[in-house]
């Protein structure tokens, strides 16, 4: 319509199409049909296709199924397939459906395929909603009025091929990537703080107390000598050396706190460690755990020059700054 309209205000062919940034081929074709059929032919009339084999009222009963979880149908585990949707619908609505044309209709309401999150069954939601709400903010006051750094303390493990790969390839053809088997591997004791500072201990062994209690001291000398450290409860943060560390220390330099158990999504570490291999060290293969350590201080140092990055994932764990 925009051509033709230039077209009646006498510009040519070529400056047209150079204008819409569409080919001179495509102008003419455009023109000759507006002069032999009138301006009206050039709207567009998309096929309508067939009827929706659903209704409106029949689409949000499908949210509802959705909501019940797979279990409520007789599916082991609380995972939703296209395959579980197209036979749920079937058993529902009396409706069939390929696992492709139930993709689009999930995308359509709302549901896009998503990566899950791992969750033990032992939590206590309870604990951990009450330990958001209460016992985090009375840690905070506390630690201001005794004016302590507050430092989340957790552990890590880093392997020479990365946790996400991705790679282009054709259609069809699943890339394959050849690589040694090994264990070799980089652990990692990290702290950060409510004011976006990141402290590390990296070591090309296993973690164990000793290192809990050389990590403390550390921060001891890098933090401040008035310390409040938030950590779960590992094995490693509970040996008889580290409770003899931190009495001999004293309280009044160093108290430490625990989360609630299986909650390490509450640590903003956890969310650190996740910044780490998903986006600052993707796509990265080492060839030996000397290259994995460097890349690894590489990357950590990318992180610490944005202290509000590191700050972001206190709202990630669910903490108020």
């Amino acid at each position: 319509m925009r051509a033709w309209q230039l077209h009646q205000q006498g510009w040519g062919v070529r400056l047209i199409a150079e204008a819409l940034d569409a080919s001179p081929a495509a102008v003419s074709g455009w023109l000759a049909t507006a002069r032999q059929r009138g301006p009206e032919a050039l709207r567009s009339r998309p096929h309508p296709g067939a009827p929706a084999r659903l209704t409106a009222e029949q689409k949000r009963l499908v949210v509802d199924f959705l909501w019940h979880g797979p279990e409520a149908y007789g599916f082991r585990g609380e995972v939703w397939t296209c395959a579980r949707v197209a036979k749920t619908l079937e058993e529902e609505l009396d409706v069939s459906y390929s696992k492709s044309q139930v993709s689009r209709i999930l995308k359509e309401l709302g549901w896009p395929p998503q990566v899950p999150i791992a969750r033990a069954i032992q939590r206590d939601e309870e604990e951990i909603e009450r330990w958001q709400r209460e016992t985090w903010p009375e840690l905070k006051r506390q630690a201001h009025r005794q004016r302590r750094a507050v430092i989340f303390v957790d552990e890590a493990g880093f392997y020479l091929l990365p946790g996400v790969v991705r790679t282009s390839a054709p259609r069809g053809l699943t890339p394959v990537i050849y690589a040694w088997q090994t264990r070799d591997h980089l652990s990692v004791m990290g702290g950060v703080t409510p004011e976006g500072k990141v402290y590390t201990l990296a070591r090309q062994e296993s973690l164990n107390g000793m290192h809990s209690i050389e990590f403390l001291a550390h921060l001891l000398r890098q933090a401040g000598e008035r310390l409040l450290v938030i950590w779960d409860r590992s094995p490693i943060h509970r040996r008889a050396e580290i409770t003899k560390f931190i009495e001999g220390v004293g309280r009044k330099k160093l108290w430490v706190e625990h989360l609630p158990p299986y909650a390490p999504d509450l640590s903003p570490v956890e969310w650190l460690w996740r910044r780490l291999k998903r986006v600052e060290m993707r796509n990265l293969v080492c060839l030996d755990p000397e290259e994995l350590h460097q890349q690894f201080h590489l990357a950590t140092n990318r992180v610490r020059r944005k202290p509000e990055l590191v700050q972001a994932f206190f709202g990630s764990a669910g903490l108020e700054l």
